[in-house]
């Protein structure tokens, strides 16, 4: 092998070693997140929690919504039981969600949510320029308590809409 093939060949070589790192980095920064979990339709905020417990290993970030009336699990009258799961997931990481829409309508009382439960706002009515086109986040709005994943995100939206 002449000296500028192997030179050509080597090159090719790393060039293929980076971009496997490159992918393998990009599905391990995918794995920091878990899923959106929804308490309500038919799932209980100790099933939806639980769910989320089973499916994510501590330390990695997740999601838990709880729409009325499983919103009560979140509160500081909640029962014993469910304070207890309510630990249990910001423990192993989970972040716990309520709508702003149900805090609004004074479905959710505000007052009385545990700290760090926070509102998320669903998709603004057709027309509104409340949310840019093409923007992920409202203004205001902290990206380190929701969803990196369009899919979990756009999910979390449509539920509280």
């Amino acid at each position: 092998m002449k000296s500028w093939d192997f030179a050509r060949a080597s090159l090719a070589v790393k060039f293929g070693a980076a971009a496997c790192i490159a992918a393998t980095a990009g599905t391990a920064l995918g794995q920091d997140e878990g899923g959106l979990y929804i308490a309500g339709s038919g799932f209980s905020f100790e099933q939806a929690a639980n769910r989320a417990l089973a499916q994510n290993p501590k330390g990695q970030r997740f999601f838990v919504l709880a729409l009325p009336p499983n919103a009560f699990a979140l509160t500081t009258a909640a029962p014993k039981s469910a304070a207890a799961i309510r630990e249990r997931v910001t423990a192993a990481g989970g972040l716990l969600l309520v709508c702003q829409r149900d805090i609004d309508n004074r479905s959710v009382d505000a007052a009385n949510l545990v700290a760090g439960v926070v509102p998320v706002r669903g998709f603004p009515p057709a027309g509104s320029n409340s949310l840019p086109h093409g923007e992920r986040y409202f203004a205001g709005e902290n990206p380190e308590n929701l969803p990196r994943s369009n899919e979990a995100l756009r999910r979390l939206r449509s539920a509280c809409s």
